[in-house]
């Protein structure tokens, strides 16, 4: 199949809106009206890491400084675990619970996947003195061209973003080839932290060992998931519980990307691994 017959056997999703896209070499394909906002929800945290990103190379904190040294240095108390440090939070190491700030394991123990981890970096770049979503808006927006009526940063920054398909695919192009951050950084993000430690990948159970970067998922030998199986262990991305994911290779130039309007779910589990093998596939360079 096409790329874009792919894209269409979404049309078969139980929901009532989808809309998807897929980037390669040859450009981007889109089904649906691309333009629609939809809640990202856990889509977020890639946006939400990439500022903070950003904010690590400008200078503003380090990835292994404490929450205690970023509010002691600008004078701001932030809710978290002293010791947590930010790379810690980016790749669900801290021990930080889902909705809690508090501890629920020690630090590097267990990948506990924490939307309140992403919510304490946000809070450590307010801290800085710009509060987080105007930093997210001059620093990864604007850049990239991406208005508000595209990608809506006013919700929380674990799982409260909005945005379209079009809005998605030019993220996509970025974290395939960065502009905003070093080469350095950006390999460092999709590269195994703590990358023995066990965990649960939200709906699809225990997984052992539980890679994650600094900040998007880490395909890793994860069984069951949302990624195909036939996709090579280096693909990155992430998915949310509103029924969305966007995936990335950068060794290939891949991507992908689905919105939908039907919270995450049974459907999606049976349907996602198998349409993103699909779409993988159609996505090769023809020789």
């Amino acid at each position: 199949m096409s790329v874009q017959d792919v894209l269409r056997t979404t049309a078969q999703w139980p929901v009532d809106t989808v809309v998807a896209g897929a980037l390669s070499e040859a450009g981007d394909v889109t089904v649906g009206d691309a333009g629609r906002v939809f809640p990202l929800a856990s889509v977020s945290k890639l946006i939400t890491a990439y500022s903070v990103l950003i904010a690590v190379e400008e200078g503003a904190f380090d990835l292994d400084d404490t929450v205690a040294t970023v509010s002691r240095e600008y004078g701001v108390p932030v809710e978290a675990p002293d010791d947590a440090t930010v790379r810690e939070l980016l790749s669900h190491s801290s021990g930080v619970g889902m909705q809690s700030r508090q501890r629920e394991k020690p630090a590097r123990t267990r990948r506990i996947y924490s939307s309140a981890g992403y919510e304490i970096l946000a809070d450590l770049v307010s801290a800085t003195g710009i509060p987080f979503t105007e930093y997210t808006r001059a620093a990864v927006c604007e850049p990239l061209g991406l208005s508000v009526d595209a990608l809506d940063l006013s919700g929380s920054a674990g799982h409260g973003f909005s945005a379209s398909v079009s809005a998605l695919l030019v993220l996509a192009a970025e974290f395939l080839s960065p502009t905003l951050v070093s080469e350095q950084t950006w390999e460092d993000a999709l590269s195994p932290q703590y990358g023995d430690l066990d965990g649960i990948v939200p709906g699809y159970g225990r997984q052992s060992p539980c890679p994650w970067g600094l900040g998007p998922e880490i395909r890793g030998a994860k069984a069951p998931h949302w990624v195909g199986s036939s996709m090579p262990r280096d693909v990155v991305g992430h998915f949310g519980q509103s029924g969305t994911f966007l995936w990335f290779h950068r060794p290939t130039g891949r991507a992908g990307v689905a919105l939908t309007d039907r919270a995450f779910g049974t459907w999606a589990k049976d349907r996602w691994a198998g349409f993103n093998d699909d779409l993988w596939n159609a996505l090769q360079p023809s020789n």
